[in-house]
């Protein structure tokens, strides 16, 4: 007896493949479309982790991020501020004092200073007199402009004096520049001024009394 075959043909399942119908297959909403994730694209948590000052690290140009930009901008602003506060001081000129003075005609002053008894051995003093005036009258802000000389006229040890001779130069017949900028209290209290503020050395007590000076034409 041969070996029977365990399946017949006629009882040979057919198997039939099922296929789910096409409405079953569609989503309900229309065509679902899934993108894929973009590895830029940063997740929720991600985002909620960002520092808000992440915009100003964002690239404007090559390499050049935002904050270098406002940095930039704002020291510019600042070195521009200073270049122009140093250019208003340097092209500054005061007209004043640039201004050209006509002097036509000189002015002539003594001046006598009493001299305390204990200054007059000293030999030099007649010489640093004369050097003395001479500072003081051309370096004066004042009367700078117009001092032309000073020469001494007498020196005397028995009267304790020294008498000077001043010369200014002025504009010609200009009464109130007379008035104002030749005036002997002017002339007195600039000379009376620098001897409270520094001594002649050797006779620190010459000059601080205003009654030991005297100016007259």
């Amino acid at each position: 007896m041969e070996g029977a075959d365990p399946s017949s043909p006629g009882e040979e399942l057919e198997l039939s493949v099922l296929h789910e119908p096409l409405e079953e297959q569609r989503p309900l909403n229309g065509a679902l479309q899934v993108l894929p994730a973009s590895a830029d694209d940063p997740s929720p948590a991600q985002a909620k982790k960002e520092s808000p000052w992440s915009s100003c690290n964002k690239n404007l140009v090559g390499k050049c991020k935002l904050w270098m930009v406002i940095t930039s901008i704002f020291l510019g602003l600042i070195i521009v501020i200073i270049l122009g506060l140093y250019l208003s001081g340097v092209t500054y000129v005061d007209e004043d004092e640039n201004e050209i003075i006509e002097l036509l005609s000189n002015k002539t002053f003594f001046i006598m200073l009493k001299i305390p008894e204990e200054c007059i051995t000293e030999e030099d003093l007649p010489h640093l007199l004369t050097k003395r005036l001479a500072d003081v009258y051309s370096k004066s802000p004042s009367l700078s402009r117009y001092f032309t000389s000073v020469e001494r006229v007498d020196f005397s040890g028995e009267n304790a004096t020294a008498t000077y001779h001043l010369q200014f130069g002025v504009p010609w017949d200009d009464d109130d520049f007379l008035k104002y900028m030749m005036s002997e209290e002017l002339l007195l209290g600039v000379l009376l001024q620098d001897f409270h503020d520094k001594s002649v050395p050797h006779c620190e007590s010459l000059g601080l009394d205003p009654a030991s000076l005297l100016l007259y034409e």
